[in-house]
């Protein structure tokens, strides 16, 4: 569980980002390139851009080892250029200190990274190529479709929290989640780094601690101050007087993603958008989207559970044989797509509300 503390202070520094930000929408991309849930719906989505990436990309693999990101990486910016600028100026000491803590205990250093540490400009370009060369294969195509679907989350945010209140637009953000006594609690979720863990690596889950200076620390050990164990298998992130920026992502579909680095507003990425890979494009129906990423014969088998059928109904509307159709049945059915129930002899497969979410094209969320 995720559970975000909150002053007074904090709730009256709450926001929405006004527009999305290039690089944690990059390194949320990089993050789910290298998840492995929900491979029915984003298995060809990885495959395609792990085949597109370029050899000059692979800098951010080695700059993440074991999935382990450094926080320096933790900018916002609005433009990839502005944040890789807000990335440039961290500390020298920050940089030092992340890199040694990434690789404690990892094996051999590469010498680029060796040579970063040093603050060599070199390294710093090479860094910048590898970014920028990740931002035009991964997030470039689709980012015009990513500032649409930020404009209508924001829409949709501040239509609840003017109608409703902040609280409820804080959990409809969340659902399942809950605000209590000056506390947001996500079910589920600790909050990993925000930092880019794919190009085939997973992000980390961090071992939080207090926010520097809430415990009489500057933060000058190394540590990140993003929160502190809670209780087993939590997290806990004290604003402490920030502020909370919220950002909503639109490629990552695991728990939330949070920045949170001494002296600045905490930053929550969460998962929001229709929950399906983004096309280059933008373009096509929620229907022609759906059958791109299910394959034909599976879409169109949500499409005829429009009604609880048999597997050899099923089988008779897809023009499939029995076994063909319980298999692509049991494919969903993994996916949280379709559920099926036995009575007596007979098995009916139903379609599940992330199906019917997912038909619609999102609208419903």
């Amino acid at each position: 569980m995720l559970r975000i503390h909150f002053t007074a202070d904090d709730l009256a520094r709450v926001r929405f980002a006004p527009r999305p930000s290039p690089v944690p929408e990059l390194h949320a991309a990089l993050l789910m390139l290298g998840a492995p849930h929900e491979e029915l719906l984003f298995g060809r989505w990885r495959g395609r851009l792990s085949r597109a990436l370029p050899g000059a990309a692979e800098p951010l693999a080695e700059l993440v080892p074991g999935g382990v990101a450094p926080y320096f990486l933790d900018v916002l910016g609005g433009t990839r250029e502005e944040g890789f600028a807000l990335i440039r100026a961290s500390g020298p000491e920050s940089v030092r200190s992340e890199l040694e803590r990434v690789y404690a205990g990892r094996g051999p250093v590469p010498p680029w990274i060796r040579a970063l540490h040093d603050g060599d400009d070199g390294a710093w370009r090479r860094l910048d190529r590898a970014q920028r060369a990740a931002y035009e294969t991964v997030l470039a195509p689709v980012w015009p479709l990513v500032q649409d679907l930020h404009r209508a989350e924001f829409t949709r945010h501040a239509l609840i929290a003017a109608e409703q209140g902040l609280g409820a637009a804080l959990t409809a953000s969340a659902p399942g989640s809950r605000l209590r006594a000056g506390v947001w609690e996500w079910q589920g979720g600790q909050g990993a780094s925000a930092g880019p863990g794919g190009l085939g690596i997973p992000g980390e889950a961090d071992e939080p601690a207090r926010p520097a200076g809430s415990d009489g620390s500057d933060g000058s050990d190394g540590s990140d101050g993003s929160g502190s164990p809670g209780g087993p298998g939590g997290r806990d992130v004290w604003l402490d007087g920030r502020g909370l920026v919220l950002l909503p992502t639109f490629h990552w579909r695991g728990g939330p993603l949070v920045q949170d680095r001494p002296g600045r507003p905490v930053v929550l990425a969460y998962p929001a958008g229709r929950g399906l890979p983004l096309a280059p494009d933008g373009g096509g129906t929620s229907e022609e989207a759906l059958t791109g990423v299910l394959g034909r014969t599976r879409a169109e088998l949500l499409h005829v559970l429009d009604e609880a059928r048999t597997t050899t109904g099923l089988a008779r509307r897809l023009g499939v044989s029995n076994a063909t159709a319980s298999a692509h049945a049991q494919a969903l059915r993994a996916a949280g797509l379709l559920a099926t129930t036995r009575t007596g002899r007979s098995v009916h497969h139903t379609r599940t509300a992330l199906a019917e979410l997912l038909l619609n094209g999102g609208a419903a969320r």
